[in-house]
């Protein structure tokens, strides 16, 4: 990993806490289990917009131009700021059209290759090469969605560690995310606990949660091990993304009900209206009493 891109993620990231839900817990022992997958944003790490930022319809041109001029960029930075939301938002909606023709059901990009694109009609005096555009992403990213560790997480990860479980990421995610780990935790994924194999990013993936595909390369790698889908607990925020989508791939799922900014319930989205979680959580630290191996 970039150490200079986990220095910036580590630079402009402040402390954030969790807003308290008041939903109501169903703390229900889960027998059998044999892995564990999590979700990131608004589960394993606060998110300060409730997810990640690339759906969202607000005014963030100020964010832009701070960003470029973080990298160096000069010029117009106000109207470069305005222009380049607007080319961003529109590349993303010609991608997932193209995705979609070519049959992905929740297509996904490549941040990297949208700010490319979106980028490419500013003065032709800036050069932006690869670097320069995952700088920028990170800079864009941590302004509009500014994250943080939820609190238990790391004592969560130590003892699932200690036990031994698989753990995994099913992640609606850019590559910056990966980061956040050294970034803000001082480990890496591996060194978190995860295994790398049941790792799943939807920009890599160019698929998205509510896909249940998300989860069918770990499934099949859990399955090599005699782990099958039953024996596997999804905890996410989300219960159309996180919920519905475990179940739908055949896991448990466990519900994160600890920060209102995240909390996604949908009560008008009838997928979501017979997919119950197994268990809600208020603290990522109940999990551990719930789980019985």
């Amino acid at each position: 990993m970039n150490p200079e891109l986990i220095d910036t993620v580590r630079q402009l990231s402040q402390p954030l806490e969790p807003r308290p839900t008041n939903y109501p817990e169903k703390l229900i022992k889960l027998d059998n289990v044999r892995a564990v997958l999590f979700d990131i944003y608004g589960t394993l790490f606060i998110s300060g917009s409730g997810d990640i930022s690339l759906g969202q319809n607000v005014d963030n041109s100020a964010a832009l131009s701070s960003a470029l001029a973080a990298c160096g960029v000069t010029g117009d930075l106000t109207g470069m700021g305005k222009s380049g939301i607007e080319r961003l938002r529109s590349e993303i909606k010609l991608e997932h059209a193209r995705l979609k023709q070519e049959g992905v059901d929740f297509p996904e990009v490549d941040i990297r290759e949208i700010w490319a694109r979106a980028l490419s009609g500013f003065p032709a005096t800036q050069k932006f090469d690869q670097a320069i555009l995952e700088r920028l992403a990170i800079e864009y990213e941590c302004r509009v969605n500014p994250v943080w560790p939820m609190p238990g997480a790391e004592e969560l990860l130590a003892e699932m560690r200690e036990r031994k479980i698989p753990l995994g990421i099913v992640s609606n995610a850019q590559f910056c995310t990966p980061l956040l780990f050294q970034a803000l935790l001082g480990k890496t994924l591996e060194e978190t606990g995860f295994t790398p194999e049941l790792c799943v990013w939807s920009y890599h993936l160019r698929r998205a949660k509510p896909s249940a595909q998300m989860f069918g390369n770990i499934i099949k790698r859990l399955r090599a091990q005699n782990i099958s889908q039953e024996q596997i607990v999804y905890i996410g925020n989300d219960c159309l993304n996180d919920i519905y989508t475990a179940k739908m791939a055949g896991c448990r799922a466990v519900l994160f009900a600890g920060d209102a900014r995240s909390l996604r319930l949908r009560p008008g989205d009838a997928r979501c209206g017979n997919c119950l979680p197994d268990a809600v959580i208020t603290d990522l630290r109940q999990l551990s009493g719930l789980l019985e191996t």
